[in-house]
């Protein structure tokens, strides 16, 4: 097995080739070794590869020793699944450009990859998205169900951190090799979730950079991994739209969790609505659109405001921001309570877990 697994190593350690030209050597070949092997002449009989990505891996082939690729990983204590392997994920072979080999951190058993969700959505994304995201994974806590996501800053952020907080399992799928950590920000989620709470993907040789074209590039692997792909809030133009398009065309659904319509980030949400996106207000949502029977208990607000015995100024305050988020001075004119009595009213919420103020200024249910 080993002697056949250098050659996949072999294959993804040359950077200018991709998972597409692999694949039609290996199909083309019947196996990975005799694709690495290959003499020219059968190489230029290949359909659907061009002459330059022939040269290049010739080239690249003439410097790479398999044996130096299967040693360099071991060194690095780096696992990986290659397309051939038993274990390599069902749903991701499916697409129409699988990586042809996967390297990750973690542990597989923690992962149900036939409950697999993929959360993506934007890098500057609102508190109301993010509260809200927050809130409908929360539904699923200790259930068996997945979140997949790119592990970049925003939304993904939120859903791998809303998983693990939800005792669920997450997946993140980086756009570099396993040398990087990018960003920089979430190296302790990095590690939670290579340690505790799932695993981490990346289809990259460990050396190779996050360059900017490889993050599109990863989302193919986000939503070929997952059932359906929920969109928390996306631009017209965005990576966001990228994965919902990559999604369709893998034939998963799509879900979509509306926003404010005031906030540019949503512009992209209601036009997937339009087209047929599932609308996703709750974690039942999800599993009616993916055909998931799961127990999901949800306790409700009014349960929750009379196990917190709040006086009942309190609770008007609370009613107001749950609607809306609104100012202290907003409130102040809204419910004709003293200034001074109100930011005690709202410390006190904080306290108790049920709203936060954001931008220094307003205050958000949670």
């Amino acid at each position: 097995m080993e002697n056949q697994e250098k050659y996949w190593l072999a294959f993804a350690s040359i950077e200018k080739i991709g998972s597409v030209f692999i694949k039609k050597l290996y199909e083309a070949f019947g196996s990975i070794e005799s694709a690495w092997c290959a003499g020219v002449d059968d190489l230029y009989k290949i359909e659907g590869i061009s002459k330059r990505q022939i040269t290049d891996f010739l080239q690249a082939r003439e410097k790479t020793n398999p044996d130096d690729c299967i040693s360099f990983i071991k060194e690095k204590s780096l696992k990986y699944l290659t397309f051939d392997n038993p274990q390599y994920p069902k749903l991701l072979k499916e697409i129409s450009n699988p990586p042809m080999t996967l390297f990750y951190k973690g542990d597989l058993k923690r992962c149900n990859f036939e409950r697999t969700l993929s959360v993506v959505g934007s890098r500057k994304a609102s508190e109301s998205a993010k509260n809200v995201l927050t809130s409908i994974l929360s539904e699923f806590k200790n259930t068996d169900i997945c979140i997949v996501s790119g592990l970049a800053l925003g939304i993904d952020t939120t859903a791998h951190k809303a998983a693990i907080k939800s005792g669920i399992s997450t997946i993140g799928v980086i756009a570099s090799g396993f040398d990087y950590v990018y960003p920089t920000a979430n190296k302790d989620l990095y590690k939670k979730i290579e340690e505790e709470q799932g695993v981490i993907f990346s289809e990259y040789w460990p050396t190779f950079a996050p360059i900017q074209w490889r993050f599109p590039h990863r989302n193919r692997i986000v939503t070929g991994l997952s059932k359906g792909t929920l969109v928390a809030e996306a631009a017209i133009k965005s990576g966001a739209i990228i994965s919902a398009n990559l999604c369709l065309e893998q034939n998963r659904e799509l879900m979509c969790m509306p926003g404010l319509l005031t906030n540019p980030n949503t512009q992209g949400i209601y036009k997937l609505i339009k087209n047929g996106a599932a609308v996703i207000t709750s974690a039942q949502d999800i599993l009616d659109t993916l055909n998931w029977e799961i127990k999901v208990e949800k306790q409700s607000s009014n349960d929750s405001l009379e196990n917190l015995n709040l006086n009942e100024k309190e609770k008007q305050v609370f009613s107001i921001i749950s609607k809306d988020s609104s100012t202290a001075d907003e409130l102040a004119q809204k419910t004709q309570i003293d200034f001074n009595e109100l930011m005690v009213i709202l410390t006190t919420l904080e306290l108790n877990g049920l709203i936060k103020q954001t931008d220094g200024e307003r205050y958000i249910c949670i």
